[in-house]
């Protein structure tokens, strides 16, 4: 990807970015994460040139090596992927700015573990699975709530900033929008807890999902597109 595909990619999604949160309130702010899991480095370090500042990997040794390549550059790295235990404490000495898919109160409390072991903090969503879907992971909605308190009360390594979730996998647009309300609902009862990030929107469907509040999306296809 050249330098001027990579700022017309940028340029495109922050214009329809802007167009979706102020329909929204001007106030309304919303942040964009690169997924670069099917991308190069090269096109990482593209599209920083171009003005894009965070991005996420899915896997933690994928992240390792383009952490690795790319340490010149004042990236700000998320991981988005599912978190296998047995690569927990790879993910803690990579130290990732926010880390979206704790997807069970199991997971939290022996990633909370392996901080403690290793004296460090951890910033983290957590995420549910609000369409009901067997194919993805997340907390189910009815008990979000209360195991967002409970990693809050019992895992002082985590920092909880908020929720994740991924829209329905469906046409139906009234489906998807459906599944992004039902995590806004939960991000709405949890802000006086400190949740700071709805994390919600991919690249098919992220200004729906701003539509309904959310204030951090996940962009890979249309961000990285030749």
């Amino acid at each position: 990807m050249n330098k001027q595909t990579a700022t017309k990619n940028l340029d495109d999604i922050i214009s329809r970015v802007e167009g979706a949160r102020l329909r929204i309130s001007e106030h309304h702010i919303v942040k964009i994460i690169g997924i670069s899991k099917y991308s190069t480095a090269e096109d990482i370090e593209t599209l920083y040139n171009s003005g894009q500042r965070a991005f996420g990997e899915n896997k933690v040794q994928d992240l390792k090596e383009k952490m690795a390549t790319l340490e010149e550059l004042p990236l700000e790295w998320h991981f988005v992927g599912t978190l296998q235990k047995n690569k927990i404490n790879n993910l803690i000495d990579l130290n990732p700015s926010l880390v979206h898919s704790i997807d069970s109160l199991e997971l939290a409390q022996e990633l909370d573990k392996k901080l403690q072991a290793k004296d460090k903090k951890l910033s983290a969503l957590l995420q549910i699975n609000s369409a009901y879907e067997d194919s993805k992971s997340g907390v189910k909605p009815e008990e979000a709530v209360f195991i967002y308190k409970e990693i809050l009360d019992t895992c002082p390594n985590i920092k909880l900033k908020g929720v994740m979730s991924i829209g329905a996998h469906s046409e139906d647009e009234k489906l998807i929008k459906e599944s992004f309300k039902t995590t806004k609902k939960i991000y709405d009862e949890l802000t006086p807890l400190g949740a700071k990030y709805c994390s919600m929107g991919m690249s098919s469907d992220f200004e729906l999902a701003i539509a309904c509040g959310s204030n951090m999306i996940r962009v890979g296809s249309t961000l990285f597109k030749d």
